[in-house]
């Protein structure tokens, strides 16, 4: 019998390595990065800065990745809630619950950004309404989301490979294109003139915060790689997987950032809701460059929210199946109970997303942010430096 073919990347060509770093690309670089709402709102709004930051906003996020998925794969813990338990140890009464908390904020608003993204996307190309644009976009999330996470990662493979493609097709002709006038931005901003966008003072402390509260907000999304640790089985395949997250990422936000430096002054960027677009109709070949952003935009919001709504109902369908006494049970129900839980969450994403993208990415992140330093970046560091001293006790 002939192999049945599929758009996807297959895993036996692509690397485990490569899944797992595509995993995290997909999740951060989503919805509101493709749109280029969080480009500006954490980057190019502070000035000059805005070009050297990405290193080490990329370099945190790749460091905490590989220390969460080592811990997952040392302990087995491949779902949020059974990693929860394990790392905060005696305190996991009161932290896991924070951390459920934090894991709601996020699939409020990486979830509902995305759908919003896309939402906003497709209105603008097809004058439908914005609610019918969102209810299209679930429909794909759903659908990938309900098969769990062999399908998930290669979704995310395959969705990498034609998101970092689509960056280049469009973002490189109009670098190109448009150098004069991404060098005159630089040097307005150099000189302490901000953005249309911008309310801020180009100040070098503003800036850095802005880039570590956004490493902050990513950083939650770490829970989506425990779930693949189940497939891992050297940890040398960890290392690279972080190795390979920290040169697609740095590359994908450094390219974005130069590349919508050319409207950085722009008018109609103020009322824009997708500055991707606006770059893209303001510089070379529009008539084919637009859709081209406009499917990458639409994939990079399928991708996030599909990453992250797996994450929790993974979570939840094994807390179900572990009070299961026998495989066949959990065996019997289990696509049933993912297809109940994946169209809860995706309904909730959904009705978050109806308050618009650029309220989402400019309220929804931040209170993420504060939640992820709370319940993630001070355990890690805690948890990191006891075992570090034990080691070399």
């Amino acid at each position: 019998m002939s192999e049945k073919k599929s758009f996807l990347i297959d895993k036996n060509k692509m690397p485990l390595v490569m899944g797992i770093a595509f995993v995290a690309f997909t999740t951060q670089f989503g919805g509101g990065f493709a749109s280029g709402a969080q480009i500006y709102q954490y980057f190019i709004n502070y000035g000059i800065w805005c070009l050297i930051l990405p290193v080490l906003t990329q370099g945190l996020y790749s460091l905490f990745f590989w220390y969460g998925m080592r811990y997952a794969y040392k302990h087995k813990t491949y779902d949020y809630r059974s990693f929860s338990d394990s790392i905060y140890g005696k305190s996991r009464a009161v932290m896991s619950n924070l951390y459920e908390i934090t894991y709601l904020i996020m699939i409020g608003t990486a979830s509902a950004a995305a759908f919003a993204t896309g939402g906003s996307t497709l209105e603008t190309l097809f004058g439908l309404p914005y609610w019918l644009c969102t209810v299209i976009i679930g429909v794909f999330i759903f659908v990938i989301a309900l098969f769990g996470t062999n399908v998930v990662r290669k979704c995310a493979s395959t969705l990498s490979v034609m998101i970092l493609v689509g960056l280049v097709l469009v973002l490189v002709p109009n670098i190109i294109a448009q150098w004069p006038a991404i060098a005159e931005s630089a040097g307005r901003m150099a000189s302490g003139e901000m953005t249309v966008l911008s309310s801020e003072s180009g100040a070098f402390g503003s800036a850095l915060w802005s880039a570590v509260l956004y490493f902050f907000f990513q950083l939650a999304s770490v829970s989506v790689t425990y779930q693949q640790m189940e497939h891992v089985t050297d940890e040398s395949q960890i290392n690279k997987a972080a190795i390979w997250m920290f040169i697609c990422n740095f590359f994908a936000m450094e390219l974005s950032i130069v590349g919508l430096l050319a409207v950085a002054y722009v008018a109609e960027l103020a009322t824009a809701s997708v500055p991707m677009l606006v770059l893209v109709q303001n510089g070379v070949g529009a008539g084919i460059l637009t859709p081209i952003i406009s499917i990458l935009i639409i994939l990079g919001a399928i991708s996030t929210a599909v990453n992250m709504i797996s994450g929790i109902v993974t979570r939840c369908v094994n807390s179900i199946e572990r009070r299961m006494d026998s495989d066949e049970k959990r065996a019997k129900g289990h696509l049933g109970r993912n297809a109940v839980f994946t169209l809860i969450f995706t309904l909730l994403a959904f009705a978050i997303a109806q308050f618009g993208l650029m309220a989402v990415v400019k309220k929804g992140y931040a209170y993420l942010g504060y939640a992820s330093f709370i319940t993630l970046f001070i355990p890690f560091i805690i948890h990191a430096v006891i075992f570090f001293c034990c080691q070399n006790a």
